[in-house]
């Protein structure tokens, strides 16, 4: 698998990187445990994960099959925080809680640092320059090498990294992870440019469209798809509509003279486009792992994603 360098900075990843939303949930320790050693010797190395999946149980699991599975040496571990579901507010970028959530990811993972620490989501309450000031002692004190941040529109990204890079001292934001796929292009209009401009990498969430680029959801809804789990079906449904149908015939179409899976061709469009340092995907089970894996050999020809640019432009 392609190692890229996410953004202007020294950290390496995968260009496919292994989300686990679903672990500990959905998928087993046994499922998830085939799919780390699977994605390993593929040549995979970004692992990602939050301090809120499955109320923390997943970073416990992926830290056992650190110690049992795959050498903790050879993954790159990113983690997050923010986010707090069972809290008086939805989300506190405070730098008492983050720090506090930091060091209890650490202590999930059973590891002394993280190699990519992000910030789930942007927190109006609290000014960004106590965030940022978190960000540095979390970098300063060895808890983790890279910092970044998640699902920031243009400006906030804009504001984070003009400002960690203002000082030699500061720990500067190398990534930022947005959803973006041929039904999500939103990105490209003020995320994709800020990143280039303070030199982060993009971290591509969901680059399968929640699942329905896939093309499983063309004729209904699987009973074994996100969509019929109670805690997934609103998360893929805005993606169900007329528009969305109209792209994944297009890219069914694309597969079907390439040869290949639909998978691997929204797959391929995320990960090369430019500023994009990995994409990174969700599989409940190691038979789905395997087949996006497979995917990691396909380019697309030039005339083909210009078709799907066209056809999946926003409005």
């Amino acid at each position: 698998m392609e190692q890229r360098l996410v953004g202007r900075s020294g950290l390496i990843v995968s260009s496919v990187g292994l989300g686990t939303m679903t672990w500990a949930r959905d998928t087993g320790a046994e499922e998830a445990a085939a799919q780390l050693v699977a994605f390993a010797e593929a040549g995979g190395t970004l692992v990602d994960t939050a301090d809120v999946y499955a109320g923390g149980d997943a970073e416990r699991l992926i830290g056992r099959l650190l110690r049992t599975s795959v050498p903790r040496s050879e993954m790159v571990v990113a983690t997050k925080a923010v986010l707090t579901p069972h809290g008086p507010r939805s989300r506190d970028a405070s730098r008492k809680n983050l720090i506090a959530a930091l060091d209890a990811s650490l202590d999930r993972l059973g590891v002394d640092e993280v190699d990519l620490w992000q910030l789930h989501a942007f927190d109006p309450e609290v000014p960004l320059e106590e965030t940022l000031a978190a960000v540095d002692t979390a970098v300063s004190s060895g808890r983790t090498v890279y910092a970044g941040v998640c699902n920031y529109v243009g400006w906030q990204l804009a504001a984070a990294g003009v400002w960690q890079r203002s000082a030699p001292a500061r720990a500067p934001i190398v990534s930022v992870q947005s959803e973006y796929s041929l039904l999500a292009r939103d990105a490209e209009r003020e995320v994709l440019p800020a990143a280039e401009h303070v030199g982060a990498g993009v971290l591509a969430w969901s680059p399968l469209g929640r699942g329905v680029l896939t093309g499983k959801y063309r004729v209904g809804i699987p009973a074994d798809s996100r969509a019929a789990t109670p805690h997934f079906a609103d998360f893929v449904q805005p993606y169900l509509d007329e528009r969305c149908r109209r792209v994944v015939e297009s890219v069914t179409t694309a597969a079907d003279g390439l040869g290949v899976s639909p998978l691997a061709v929204a797959l391929a469009w995320v990960r090369d486009q430019p500023g994009v340092s990995a994409a990174i995907v969700g599989a409940r089970t190691h038979a789905q792992l395997k087949g996006i894996l497979q995917a990691e050999a396909l380019t697309l020809p030039v005339e083909i994603r210009e078709a799907l640019d066209d056809v999946s432009a926003s409005d």
